[in-house]
């Protein structure tokens, strides 16, 4: 079982900055992917940036320049820092994370709670 918790959202005003943080726990061997994805009311889940263990980073167009994801792989946690804020960023921020667990003898996926941003105009 491997868990994430995410921290950091909340409610901003339109081109102010929010900081996501993600922590994963649990019988972690190593760890792959990591990203944030997000849900907005009657939309479906997207992704918004995601980085490999060796730093390689993709970004969804509507955030390329904004945001920046980042990562600590010896303490197995994702950031995502956010800034120039739209009030159509305003959404349900799920972190995630695919590598392996058990001592490397299965893969495994795993989402966070979700944490919401709210951005007002």
């Amino acid at each position: 079982q491997v868990q994430l918790v995410e921290s950091g959202g909340g409610l901003v005003q339109a081109g102010g900055s929010l900081r996501l943080s993600c922590a994963a726990s649990g019988s972690i061997y190593s760890i792959n992917a990591m990203g944030w994805y997000r849900q907005a009311p009657g939309q479906q889940r997207e992704l918004v940036a995601s980085i490999s263990r060796g730093g390689t980073t993709n970004y969804a167009d509507s955030v390329k320049g904004r945001f920046t994801i980042s990562r600590d792989n010896a303490k197995n946690t994702v950031a995502l820092q956010m800034n120039s804020l739209k009030p159509e960023d305003t959404a349900v921020y799920y972190c995630n994370a695919d590598g392996w667990t058990d001592w490397g003898t299965r893969t495994f996926t795993s989402w966070g709670q979700g944490t919401q941003v709210t951005v007002s105009s």
